[in-house]
């Protein structure tokens, strides 16, 4: 098996055997990691990196933003709708200016709500889940 093939696999295996919670810690993991290729895009001026890596961030909080339980949610649900929207509308402003300083900000906000995530995660799965070693970092 190929080295891709084989990371392909394990990536595949480790959302298969994911919670939803988790689910949504990697998606703001991957939403991280595209706006800092985005962000490296705009500061060597490589447009296709840029708008590419920036595009798929937006997809991902656009995905977030659509999982949202606004009747069941409640405030939460609205506040992250607000913070969402807002991330969307940097990474906008970010791709069409050239800017990094939004994506600076974006960074900010969603590595702060994956922190509150992961301790979500760990006070609500059992020890013994939480003694296991992870299918991905």
């Amino acid at each position: 098996m190929a080295y891709g093939r084989f990371v392909q696999e394990y990536q595949k295996g480790a959302v298969n055997g994911a919670s939803p919670l988790q689910l949504v810690i990697m998606l703001y993991d991957g939403a991280i990691r595209f706006m800092n290729v985005g962000k490296r895009g705009i500061e060597t001026a490589d447009l296709e990196l840029q708008n590419t890596n920036l595009q798929k961030a937006q997809k991902i909080v656009m995905e977030l933003t659509s999982c949202l339980d606004m009747e069941k949610g409640g405030e939460v649900s609205k506040n992250l709708l607000a913070l969402y929207t807002y991330v969307i509308g940097e990474l906008v402003e970010a791709n069409v200016g050239d800017k990094v300083e939004p994506i600076d900000r974006c960074i900010k906000i969603l590595s702060d709500l994956r922190e509150s995530w992961v301790e979500i995660d760990k006070m609500t799965r059992p020890q013994s889940e939480l003694n296991e070693v992870p299918l991905a970092a």
